[in-house]
Formats: C-alpha cells, sequence, structure tokens
C-alpha cells in the first residue's frame, strides 16, 4: 500500500541508533510491590545475603484461547538490570515508608546493591513460547533476584500478550494486508500507549498513529485525518486556497473548479445526483488534498444520516446487479439471515450484515433487525455515498495537475459491502476515464475492528486493503493479561517446589535447561526440559520425552534438528549478546511462527504444542513432590 502522510525511516535512523539504551526513568527498583522489600529485609535480617537462587519467570496458559505465545520486553528486562541502583531519594522514602526499627545497616547495604551478580537466561526476544517453559531464568544473591521480580514480570507480561495479539491479528489478515495500530487514545496511559505501538510492531502491524513512537522506535507513522476536519467546513466559500500547481509543469490550477466538473461528470456515471453530497466534504477535501497532493487519503463516511436512500437503483439495472435475500423463519422468528450482493465487475460476492459484517446473533427486536437485513444491499447511507462522489471527484482533479490520491478510510457501516462497493466504484471509474492507477486505490477500514470482525470480512469478500486497529488491540480486550509468573526453583544448588492442589500450579524445581525438538518438515514437534546437570538431546538418537504429572503420557522423539532455547544475555554486570534491532526481532516473529504447524496457530480449536520432561527431571520432581507432600492422618 502506499505510504500516507509517511515518514522517513532512514533519516530516523542514527537518532534511534543514539538513543536506543536509554532507560525509562519510571523503571527503576521502587517499581516493584512492597512485600518485595519487606522480604529483602527479612532475608537481610536472616543471614541469606550470601544464598544463591535461581528463579524462572513463566507462563501457565496461552492468552486469546490460542497454542502459542510471542515472547517480547527481554530488552527492556535488561535496561532495567543495567541501571538498578537505588538513589538517595529512594532511601530516604523507604526510610519514611518501612517500620521505623529497620536498620540503618540494611539501608546502606540496599544502597549499595547493583545486578552485577545476576546471570540471566533467556529465549530469544520475538521466539514462539508455550506454558511452563521459562522465558527468563534468574541465577544469583537470594536478595536481588527477589527484588527484580515484579518489574520483571511487568517488563513481559504486556510486551509479550501485546506481541501475540498483534502477531494473531497478523494471521488473521493475511501477509497481503496492511495492518496499523490506531490505539494511543485508548491505551492505558501514555506508556501503555507506547509499549501497544513497539509491540504492536514486532507482531506484525506495519504502522502505527503514534508519532512519539514513530520517533523513539523507528516504526512508520501512518494517519489522515478526522471527521472534525471535514466539519471544520461548511461550504465551498470557507475554502482560502483553491489553487495548486501542476506537479511536473509547475503551472497553477483551480483544483476546487476541476474537481465540481468531474463531480458533474461523475454524477452520472456513478448514478449520484450531486444534491446529494456535501458542499462542506468538498471543499474540506479540496483544502486537505492542496496540502497533501501526493499523500491524499479521505475520511468519507462523515456525516451520520440516518435516512437511507436508495444507491443502486438504475445503476443496477443497467448493469445486471442482483441481489438475493435468503431467510430461514423458525416459530421465534428469523433463525438465520444471509444477505449476498452480487457485483457485476466479477469482484465476487460480498454477503452483507449490519455492524462491520457481524451477525451476533441476537434475538433483540427480531423485527427490526430483520427488516435491515433484507433491505441492506440495496441501501448505502447518504454520508457515505457522498463522501465517496466528492473524493472521487478530488481524485480526478488531483490527477489532472499531476498527481495520484492514496484512498478512502471508512470508518463506520457495513464495511464489507461498503469497501465492495467503493472498489467497484474505482473500477468503473479507471475504466471509464482510462486511469488504470484508480482502481488501486486503497481502502482502509477502522471502527472498532476485532479479530472476529476480520474473519466475517473474510468470508464475505471485502475489498479492504488495510485495516486501522485501536481499542481491541491494545487493550487486549479478549484477555487484558498473560499470567507470566515468577517462581523460586533452586536456593543454594538445593531444588525447590511449590506443591499445590491445582496441579498447574505445582512448579517444576531446580535449575533447567530447554530444548525445542524439530521434525523432518522443519515445524517442531516438542519443547523439552532438562536437569542442567543431563547431557543435551541429539539429532537422530530416541529421547524419551514425559508428561510432568501425567505418568502414562509418554512418547519416544528422534529429533531431526535439536534447538537450544536459552542464551546468557546478562552476567558479571554487562549485557553479553548483541541485541536485535527492532526491524530484526519483527522478522524473528514471523520466523518462528512458521516452524509452528497450521494447526497448533489455527483461531478455533488449536491443537495443545506439546511440552515435556526428561525421564530424570519427571522422577526427580515426583520424588521431591514426595518428599514434601504431608502425610495426612486418618481417624
Amino acid at each position: 500500500m502506499s505510504s500516507f502522510m509517511r515518514t522517513n525511516k532512514t533519516d530516523n535512523y542514527n537518532f534511534i541508533e543514539q538513543n536506543r539504551f536509554n532507560h525509562n526513568a519510571v523503571v527503576q527498583p521502587l517499581l516493584t510491590d512492597l512485600y518485595q522489600i519487606t522480604m529483602a529485609y527479612a532475608y537481610w535480617k536472616s543471614g541469606k545475603t550470601d544464598n544463591v537462587a535461581v528463579f524462572d519467570l513463566f507462563f501457565r496458559t496461552n492468552p486469546f484461547h490460542g497454542e502459542f505465545t510471542i515472547f517480547a520486553g527481554l530488552e527492556e528486562c535488561l535496561k532495567f538490570l543495567d541501571n538498578f541502583r537505588y538513589s538517595d531519594s529512594d532511601m530516604e522514602y523507604l526510610k519514611q515508608t518501612l517500620d521505623a526499627n529497620i536498620e540503618d545497616e540494611f539501608y546502606e547495604y540496599l544502597r549499595n546493591l547493583t545486578a552485577k551478580d545476576i546471570t540471566l537466561y533467556a529465549i530469544e526476544e520475538g521466539s514462539v513460547a508455550f506454558p511452563r517453559v521459562p522465558i527468563i531464568k534468574i541465577e544469583g544473591p537470594l536478595i536481588i533476584a527477589q527484588l527484580l521480580e515484579t518489574t520483571l514480570l511487568t517488563l513481559v507480561n504486556y510486551a509479550s500478550l501485546m506481541a501475540t495479539n498483534s502477531a494473531r491479528y497478523r494471521m488473521v489478515a493475511g501477509k497481503n494486508i496492511q495492518l496499523l495500530e490506531f490505539g494511543l487514545r485508548r491505551a492505558q496511559g501514555p506508556d501503555g500507549g507506547l509499549s501497544a505501538s513497539k509491540y504492536a510492531y514486532i507482531g506484525g502491524f506495519d504502522g502505527t498513529s503514534n508519532v512519539l513512537a514513530g520517533k523513539l522506535f523507528n516504526i512508520p507513522v501512518k494517519g489522515t485525518h478526522a471527521h472534525a476536519y471535514i466539519t471544520s467546513f461548511s461550504g465551498i466559500s470557507d475554502l482560502k486556497t483553491r489553487v495548486l500547481r501542476h506537479k511536473q509543469t509547475g503551472i497553477t490550477g483551480d483544483l476546487l473548479e476541476t474537481a465540481l466538473k468531474h463531480r458533474n461528470n461523475l454524477s452520472n456515471v456513478l448514478d449520484i445526483s450531486t444534491e446529494e453530497s456535501s458542499e462542506g466534504e468538498l471543499a474540506a477535501m479540496v483544502s486537505f488534498a492542496i496540502a497533501f497532493p501526493d499523500v491524499f487519503m479521505a475520511l468519507v463516511d462523515t456525516y451520520d444520516v440516518k435516512s437511507q436512500i436508495v444507491s443502486q437503483g438504475r445503476r443496477s439495472e443497467k448493469k445486471s446487479s442482483a441481489s438475493t435475500t435468503k431467510a430461514m423463519i423458525s416459530a421465534n422468528g428469523i433463525s438465520k439471515v444471509k444477505t449476498t450482493k452480487v457485483l457485476s465487475n466479477s469482484n465476487g460476492v460480498c454477503l452483507s450484515n449490519k455492524t462491520n459484517g457481524l451477525n451476533n446473533g441476537s434475538s433483540k427486536d427480531t423485527t427490526n433487525t430483520q427488516r435491515e437485513l433484507l433491505n441492506l444491499p440495496k441501501y448505502v447511507g447518504k454520508s457515505f455515498r457522498s463522501g465517496l462522489l466528492n473524493f472521487c471527484a478530488v481524485a480526478l482533479a488531483l490527477n489532472d495537475l499531476g498527481y495520484r490520491a492514496v484512498g478512502i478510510r471508512i470508518d463506520s457501516g457495513d464495511l464489507a459491502y461498503l469497501s465492495c462497493l467503493a472498489r467497484e466504484t474505482f473500477e468503473t471509474i479507471a475504466e471509464r476515464f482510462k486511469i488504470p492507477w484508480f482502481n488501486q486505490l486503497t481502502i482502509v477500514a477502522s471502527n472498532d475492528i476485532n479479530e472476529d470482525t476480520i474473519l466475517s470480512l473474510n468470508e464475505q469478500g471485502h475489498k479492504i486493503d488495510c485495516f486501522g486497529i485501536g481499542t481491541h488491540l491494545v487493550t487486549c480486550q479478549r484477555q487484558p493479561a498473560l499470567g507470566c509468573v515468577y517462581k523460586l526453583v533452586e536456593i543454594n544448588e538445593q531444588a525447590r517446589i511449590k506443591l499445590s492442589q491445582d496441579v498447574e500450579k505445582v512448579t517444576m524445581p531446580g535449575s533447567k535447561n530447554a530444548y525445542r525438538l524439530y521434525s523432518t518438515d522443519g515445524h517442531a514437534l516438542i519443547d523439552l526440559l532438562q536437569k542442567v546437570t543431563e547431557s543435551p538431546p541429539e539429532v537422530g538418537q530416541k529421547v524419551l520425552c514425559r508428561h510432568p504429572f501425567q505418568e502414562s503420557k509418554r512418547a519416544y522423539v528422534i529429533p531431526s534438528r535439536v534447538e537450544p532455547l536459552y542464551k546468557v544475555y546478562w552476567k558479571d554486570g554487562r549485557i553479553c549478546q548483541d541485541l536485535p534491532t527492532l526491524e530484526q526481532v519483527r522478522e524473528k516473529v514471523q520466523r518462528s511462527l512458521k516452524t509452528v504447524r497450521n494447526d497448533h496457530k489455527r483461531t478455533l480449536n488449536p491443537t495443545p504444542y506439546k511440552v515435556a520432561v526428561s525421564d530424570d527431571l519427571y522422577n526427580f520432581i515426583h520424588d521431591l513432590w514426595l518428599q514434601n507432600a504431608p502425610i495426612g492422618e486418618l481417624s
């Protein structure tokens, strides 16, 4: 899709590199839960300053009823470690907040604390991850490792959830549809808005409306205008400038006069009376086109006119368009309504339902719903007809002056049907006026779009080129939290286990390594956890893989490729890997998803991906479980 309101990524590159490791001042040691600090004092008071611990950061279930998760947020975690230190003001605040009996020596201990003795292992950022496999492993002094918990969780939870959500949108939209993140105004505060833009881009979105995110992360920034711009013009008399220089010759032309002539011609071609179009809307579009002649894109549904008018009447008869409606009536009314619009230009079938093409099956106001659905193919809102006519007139006027418009945005109504109508209109004009590029104009759709909306629009044969998605994307409405946890699994080389009546909450003890085993077709078969003392699995060698808690679930796997999942990213007080750029993480997401079978990625009833433990780890878990589980007594 042509860029609209585009930014130059190359010019911003040096700024990004210079500022890449700038630290978010909000992410600091006090961005934590109080009990982390009270535990730190209790550890210190108990003489545990030299204890060495291992913590696992993992999640128990995949989000959005899916079977995969995208790991994100690692770079921010490393920045946090690099900047971990308490300030003088932190110490003053803690002295005022904590128990007055806490010794000054503890505050001095905290004041000198850094992450230099921590080792952080992680899977690559942008990788597909699965439940129970630790995505980050922390080794180091117990107190500092404990103090990291809350901050690491907040840096990983939303980042991974957001990257996963955007990756799912990319999969349902397909690789040829542009996806733009429009969610800043709906996000949970400024930090939430910036994070949403960053991790939506990682997950597969093509751009954002968030200007600061564009500057900070080198994400393409895109946008057009709001309804306010259209409604700020009441008529042609509001235009202060009407002229525009020809792109090639430099000769000045009257864009308004040219647009008015084209509108009169189009009125006959499209069978839309000029009286149906808004003069204020035309003035606004001319004004915007003069401001941005190379990237002119217009919002075409500004005026919310409740009355509906016949939209295809004579034109439908002339071009032999057909509308068919099938309704199955039950004793309680309509049980199913399916409306089909067959366009005359071989664009295929465009089904039509109310509200973004979704029929939610509601039984409310059945009579009105029946009437609306049965009549919809014959009716189009006056606002859309006005906007489409005015846009096409201005686009043709720009063409006369050597410019190419980019397209339209539709922000309301039946998106499937309206996009089909718009595409048919563009193709008609392209053929009638011998302007081949006109049928390639971009159609952008917004209006509270979610994953189900896109799936429904796909079924209806929409002609949308780009989706602008906000609320459902950035707030992750289907699941607002990933639920990562941070559990102690070893202290002083002694494994620790957390037991629970809920077996899903039983932890897998000890320091572990993780491997991904691949089949001959290149797809991931299973993730395998082993004790760190075990030899890694080998290609072509049989490996016994066991369910961690169900004895009968086991299988031999002969891998064609073995991928060690962990790398050391932080050790001895420094980052010890070359970190990928945002673009590289974005590419990693798509490469990683390609290794996952389609049945694991499908939106409806995906096949669970298998996570297993080695035979040694299985026996170790259950032996430790028996050692720690209390023995009941019957009387």
